[in-house]
């Protein structure tokens, strides 16, 4: 990789990290971003990975950033991150495939955090009804709105994430 595109691409995942982080924060203003039903909207840029591979350690990082400044407690921060990392992972492998490449971040964070709102924050509800409602603010973070960011960006994804 020359020294340009080295550049290039830690300042896409820095910039996907920091947009992460913000709209987490976003959400925790109206009490979105965590709990039994969540819609983490930062969880839209789950489906920046089919256009640019800096997605991914960008979405781990600012997810794991933002786990950290919101007080999350030490399941979360370790949980969180690599649910978010499995999703842009499996995204990045169906890039071909838009509208089903938001499946991988609805399926990790549907079947991973559940277990952490029970075990790291006590939560009392069911595991099964935990993995419904994650799932379906997923679904809306994800397969809603990354698909509507999607398509905004597809137009112009080469000059936006300097693709050649």
């Amino acid at each position: 990789m020359k020294r340009n595109a080295k550049t290039v691409f830690l300042c896409q995942g820095a910039i996907i990290a920091a947009l992460y982080v913000v709209l987490t924060y976003a959400a925790k203003l109206f009490g979105l971003d965590s709990g039994v039903i969540q819609v983490r909207v930062s969880e839209m840029l789950c489906i920046l990975p089919i256009f640019t591979p800096a997605a991914i350690p960008g979405l781990y990082l600012g997810c794991l950033i933002s786990n950290l400044l919101t007080g999350a407690v030490w399941l979360d921060i370790i949980a969180g991150p690599i649910a978010t990392l499995i999703g842009a992972l499996g995204t990045y492998l169906l890039k071909k495939y838009p509208i089903v490449a938001t499946l991988p971040p609805v399926a990790a964070n549907a079947l991973i955090v559940p277990f952490v709102l029970a075990y790291g924050y006590g939560i009392e509800e069911t595991i099964t009804f935990m993995m419904l409602t994650v799932g379906i603010g997923e679904v809306i973070s994800v397969c809603v709105l990354g698909t509507g960011l999607y398509f905004s960006l597809k137009k112009h994804a080469n000059r936006i994430f300097m693709l050649r």
